[in-house]
């Protein structure tokens, strides 16, 4: 079977798996995009992902991660809402979990499909091959873009036409030489919808992104107090930021997402914030089983639920701040002081001195120094 057909056969399969968009892309990479990649770092845009700097060697170049690939398979899953999700940032007494972690955990989804493409190409035709989601050293978005599934908008995530800013992906290495797709172009132009509408304003400049300022980076990788001049911009968002991938026009395109397993949990979808404060670490495993929002553990999620309540401008949610000023983990309490003194400043004085006289944390007496 010629390389034409055997792309085609695992473009069918793909799509038969449940896959969007299938794009073909060489092992290689624009040395503008290493170059962008090596500034990045530079700068220290990257924070604490240290795993980052650690292996940008391999990041740089496919071949770098695997010196056999001979060529790349990009697959896209859609997970587009229904509706616009950041009119949800209305209800000020209710927590905003990003689109893509209200469903099922996309990793193990993804994994399971590319696993499953991968054994029937390697049972047809023999290659050696090597599957990757989110999880390897693989700049992905570059590759998707060689292979005709979108470009890498200015928000740096990527845009395609057909499904807007809400595209998972997913690589299969081969060591089988195929031809690539043709490259999509950047279509852009002149808009910058997404820049304006970040709300910690977390890009420098077109397709430059100072991950430090993310709200998806602070809420998410992030594993310290936040800092107290970002807390106020990050709103009521608990996980992640959807703000720049939503305002993309392309959105207009696409259609909301038809895999089950991505499918929004209600439980996930604006949740009460005085519920959320009340978990403690077996009700949050519970609450987020098979979600990504696990993996982040329950003190630094409670971190965001305490800023969320801080922000909400409900009166009625100081009594949730003031409940967790003595939880056993110094980072939630850190950020009850911050929550109750923006609710109720004058409990929040009355409290001050009984509790720095016996606060060993160091980062909590900051907090109660400050009311």
């Amino acid at each position: 079977m010629d390389a034409a057909r055997i792309k085609a056969t695992i473009r069918d399969e793909a799509l038969k798996l449940g896959f969007d968009a299938v794009g073909f892309a060489a092992p290689e990479t624009a040395a503008a995009t290493r170059a962008g990649l090596a500034d990045f770092l530079a700068q220290g845009f990257h924070g604490e992902m240290d795993w980052l700097a650690d292996r940008a060697e391999q990041r740089a170049s496919p071949t770098g991660l695997w010196p056999d690939v001979k060529s790349v398979v990009v697959l896209g899953l859609n997970y587009a809402p229904e509706r616009d999700p950041l009119s949800e940032l209305d209800a000020h007494d209710r927590g905003y979990i990003s689109v893509y972690a209200r469903g099922r955990d996309y990793h193990d989804l993804i994994k399971g499909r590319l696993k499953t493409l991968a054994q029937k190409i390697a049972s047809r035709w023999g290659p050696a091959l090597k599957v990757f989601v989110d999880t390897a050293p693989v700049m992905e978005k570059p590759l998707a873009q060689a292979g005709g599934i979108g470009w890498q908008g200015k928000h740096t995530n990527l845009v395609s036409r057909g499904f807007g800013s809400w595209l998972f992906l997913g690589e299969i290495y081969l060591d089988l030489a195929l031809p690539p797709d043709v490259a999509e172009d950047d279509h852009c132009g002149e808009c910058r919808r997404c820049l304006d509408a970040c709300p910690t304003r977390a890009f420098p400049g077109p397709y430059r992104l100072d991950a430090r300022r993310c709200v998806s980076y602070l809420t998410i990788e992030h594993k310290g107090p936040i800092d107290a001049e970002l807390r106020p911009l990050i709103g009521t968002r608990v996980y992640g930021c959807d703000d720049c991938l939503a305002v993309c026009p392309w959105n207009k395109f696409a259609v909301a997402a038809r895999e089950s397993g991505l499918q929004p949990r209600k439980a996930l979808t604006g949740p009460a914030l005085a519920e959320l404060a009340r978990l403690d670490d077996a009700a949050f495993r519970k609450l987020f089983s098979a979600s990504p929002v696990k993996r982040i553990g329950r003190d630094r999620f409670l971190r965001n639920v305490l800023i969320a309540i801080g922000n909400s401008g409900e009166p009625t949610l100081a009594a949730s701040a003031r409940a967790n000023l003595d939880d056993p983990s110094p980072l939630v309490r850190a950020m009850a002081v911050w929550a109750l003194q923006r609710l109720d400043p004058a409990m929040a004085l009355s409290l001050r001195n009984t509790h720095l006289a016996c606060e060993d944390d160091a980062s909590v007496r900051t907090e109660w120094a400050s009311v």
